[in-house]
């Protein structure tokens, strides 16, 4: 696909000139995800396991199939957190239940609220890592931003999560987890029909997700349940840097919202800044797009465009990334560049934004400005960090 050349301002010219080296993105280790064992009680977890696995372990135990339904329910629906309060269960199969299982949450060692209502949370997990989820409120809904690694392994130059080193995928019971978690904080158990506080589940903090999908999608069938977090899909959103091969699997098997981290017009920049690039190029990423299963006028591909101060917010930039998404059910979310220690970059001016969106709805394309939210609790966009680190194996 042609592109056009972008104006090159003194912050791109560094970059160009290869500042930024990224770290391998493949071959992930699978020992990288611990065992679904909690470690400080040796109890088998039960928050991850889909409808199957919950049967199979009830009739492992000789029980009914429908002891697995009503504990579903339990646990899903009304987010039980011991066994005790499952009044529906006998004691003795309740005993049995706690004497082999576990219901245990990650642990917020950290509960952080903004100024603007932004909410942030550290999440501890059985093994002692962490990462960071956020729910963001506004007026009568309220999008939660939960991780699926910890650490990144894409080293994204503009994030701050990409200065920390991937330390392991996150089971789905460790994704699913972080719903769970949001609402006891939040206090939305039983699951509600209407008036919710959390109305939206984005995958958009740490880590990418489609470099750990399996468990990805598993918590996000668990959330799309309907009997138990019946989260709707319309209400759940993915975002991927780029990973190519992933993004067809991603629509056929879980057809939630799709968004590309794409932040560049050109491969030269993008390598640079996204350096998922060098494998994925922009003319991949773009045909993978226009083959997501489901996309639509009305379901549109957000496409997130950071803005960096003289690197990629030109109007030649604008006028270029109109023709990348001709013909795409695209939206375009600009973000203002959220500053975090040690950044390279600063956030383009306000009347640059201005006059870069314009270009783009003069065009006839869909695109909005995101509005900061918790910048003063380093939960905004690109923000996210731990203190996580792995550990290193010795034969």
């Amino acid at each position: 696909m042609p592109q056009r050349k972008a104006e090159t301002g003194p912050a791109e010219k560094a970059l160009i000139a290869g500042v930024a080296k990224p770290r391998s993105h493949t071959n992930l280790d699978p020992m990288d995800s611990p065992a679904t064992i909690d470690a400080a009680t040796e109890l088998k977890a039960l928050i991850g396991l889909g409808r199957d696995e919950l049967e199979a372990e009830i009739a492992g135990l000789g029980e009914p199939a429908f002891r697995a339904r009503q504990l579903w329910h339990w646990i899903y629906h009304r987010g039980a957190r011991s066994f005790e309060e499952m009044t529906t269960l006998s004691k003795s199969f309740r005993a049995k239940l706690a004497g082999r299982y576990s219901l245990a949450r990650p642990e917020a060692t950290r509960d952080l609220i903004s100024t603007d209502g932004t909410r942030k949370w550290l999440m501890r997990f059985a093994d002692g890592q962490e990462a960071e989820t956020v729910l963001i409120p506004e007026g009568d809904r309220g999008a939660l931003c939960i991780s699926a690694q910890v650490g990144c392994t894409l080293n994204c130059t503009f994030c701050y999560t990409g200065t920390q080193s991937l330390v392991r995928n996150l089971t789905a019971g460790e994704i699913v987890g972080q719903i769970m978690l949001a609402r006891d904080a939040v206090g939305e158990w039983p699951s509600p029909t209407h008036e919710r506080q959390i109305t939206n589940i984005v995958l958009m903090g740490m880590g990418e997700p489609l470099l750990n999908y399996d468990n990805v999608a598993r918590a996000v069938k668990i959330a799309l349940d309907g009997d138990g977090i019946a989260i709707s899909r319309r209400r759940i959103t993915l975002s991927t840097a780029g990973v190519v091969p992933m993004i067809k699997r991603c629509g056929a098997e879980l057809g939630v919202n799709l968004a590309i981290s794409l932040h560049a017009v050109t491969d030269e920049l993008r390598d640079k800044i996204v350096p998922l690039n060098r494998k994925y190029p922009i003319a991949e990423l773009l045909a993978a797009c226009r083959a997501y299963p489901g996309a639509s006028s009305a379901r549109r591909i957000t496409f997130e465009y950071i803005m960096l101060d003289g690197v990629n917010d030109s109007d030649t930039d604008a006028k270029a990334l109109v023709k990348l998404l001709e013909g795409l059910p695209a939206k375009v979310n600009l973000i203002p560049f959220n500053p975090w220690p040690g950044a390279l970059y600063a956030c383009s001016p306000p009347e640059r934004i201005d006059a870069f969106i314009k270009i783009l709805q003069n065009a006839g394309l869909v695109a909005i400005t995101r509005t900061p939210r918790g910048r003063d609790i380093m939960a905004a966009c690109g923000q996210l960090r731990s203190e996580s680190i792995k550990q290193r194996r010795f034969k």
